[in-house]
C-alpha cells in the first residue's frame, strides 16, 4: 500500500511538473516569434529591401532592433487572427489532414463504450469518438475545452488491438483529456503553424526579391546574422514542440495503468503499433499521435516528437510493474 501511494503522488508531482514545464516552455513561442522577426529584419536590410542607417553594423542591427516596435505588434495581430481560426476550427482541421470522422455509439457500439466506461469512471465528460480509415496503428487525443475533446483511432489499430489492450490506448488518450497536456499540445501546434507559415511567407518572399542590397557596405554580415538568428529561432521552436511531445507520452502511458489498472495490456499495445504506426499527417498532427518515433537511435533521437517505444515499455515495467512479453504478432487485415 506505501509503495502504490508512494507511486500515486509520485505521479501527481510528475503531472503537475509536466504542466509547469509546459506553460514555461509555451510561453517562449512569443520570444521566438520576435527573434526570427529581428532576424528577418537584417536578412531584408541586408538585401535592401528594407534601408540601412549607412554607417557601421552596429547602428544597422540598431535599426532593425527599433523597427520591431511596430513590426511585433502587426505580427501578433496577424498571428492573432490566425490564432482565433485555428482555436475554433482545430477539429475540423484536423479532421480534414487526417481523414477522421466522427461515430457514434450505434456505429462502433464496443468502442464507444469502452471509452464511455473510462470516462464515467473519471467523472469526466465522454469525449466525441472518430476513426481514421486507415491501416496503420495508431490513435490520438485532441481538443481544447471540455465539451470539445475527442479521441481518435485508426481502422487498424481497432483490428489489431484486444479488448484489454484497446482499452489501455483509450486511457492512455483519456488521460491527454485528464491532464489537459492534450490542449498544449494543441496550442503549441497553432503556434508551430504560426511560425511555419510565416517563415514560409517570408523566405518565398526572399526568391522575388530585387533590391539594391550591394550598396549597403555590410550587406553580407547583416544576411548571415539574420539567417543565423532566424534559424536558431526556427530550431528552438521545433525543440519546444517535440519537448512537448516527448514529456506527455510516459504520464499518459502511466495514466493508462491508473485508470485500467493492467500495466501488461499498455505494454502488449506498444508492441504491437511499434513499427506500424505511420500515419500520413503533417508535423504538427504527428505530435499528438500515441506514437510516432521511427526508431531512431543517438543524436536523431532529439528530434523525435516520441520517445521510443522501447523506453516507455521499459518505465511500465520499472514503475508500474507491467511484464514485457515476446513481441506480440498482429492479425493480418
Amino acid at each position: 500500500m506505501a509503495a502504490f501511494y508512494g507511486r500515486a503522488v509520485g505521479l501527481k508531482t510528475h503531472i503537475w511538473a509536466n504542466n509547469t514545464r509546459s506553460a514555461i516552455l509555451l510561453a517562449g513561442f512569443p520570444v521566438l516569434l520576435v527573434l526570427i522577426l529581428y532576424g528577418v529584419q537584417l536578412i531584408l536590410m541586408g538585401l535592401g529591401v528594407l534601408p540601412g542607417t549607412g554607417r557601421g553594423l552596429d547602428a544597422d542591427m540598431a535599426r532593425a532592433a527599433e523597427w520591431l516596435g511596430w513590426t511585433v505588434p502587426t505580427a501578433a495581430g496577424i498571428a492573432l487572427i490566425w490564432f482565433v481560426i485555428a482555436y475554433f476550427g482545430n477539429q475540423m482541421m484536423i479532421d480534414a489532414m487526417t481523414g477522421a470522422r466522427r461515430v457514434e455509439r450505434r456505429n462502433e457500439p464496443e468502442l464507444y463504450n469502452l471509452l464511455e466506461n473510462l470516462s464515467i469512471s473519471r467523472g469526466v465528460r465522454t469525449p466525441s469518438l472518430r476513426i481514421i480509415e486507415d491501416p496503420s496503428l495508431n490513435a490520438f487525443a485532441s481538443g481544447l475545452h471540455e465539451g470539445r475533446y475527442s479521441v481518435t483511432v485508426t481502422r487498424g489499430l481497432m483490428n489489431s488491438l484486444n479488448r484489454d489492450e484497446m482499452e489501455a490506448v483509450l486511457a492512455h488518450e483519456l488521460t491527454h483529456v485528464i491532464n489537459r497536456d492534450v490542449r498544449t499540445m494543441v496550442i503549441a501546434s497553432i503556434f508551430a503553424g504560426i511560425i511555419s507559415v510565416i517563415a514560409e511567407l517570408v523566405f518565398r518572399g526572399l526568391f522575388y526579391v530585387r533590391g539594391g542590397g550591394k550598396d549597403n557596405k555590410n550587406a553580407g554580415p547583416l544576411i548571415l546574422i539574420g539567417f543565423a538568428i532566424a534559424a536558431i529561432g526556427f530550431v528552438l521552436a521545433a525543440a519546444i514542440r517535440m519537448t512537448l511531445s516527448r514529456t506527455r507520452e510516459y504520464v499518459a502511458d502511466a495514466g493508462s495503468v491508473e485508470l485500467t489498472k493492467n500495466p501488461d495490456a499498455m505494454i502488449s499495445a506498444l508492441r504491437k503499433v511499434s513499427g506500424r504506426s505511420q500515419l500520413r499527417a503533417p508535423d504538427e498532427v504527428q505530435g499528438l499521435f500515441l506514437d510516432n518515433n521511427p526508431d531512431q537511435n543517438g543524436f536523431m533521437d532529439m528530434f523525435a516528437t516520441h520517445p521510443p517505444i522501447e523506453k516507455r515499455i521499459a518505465a511500465l515495467v520499472e514503475f508500474a510493474g507491467g511484464r514485457d512479453l515476446a513481441p506480440t504478432s498482429v492479425p493480418t487485415t
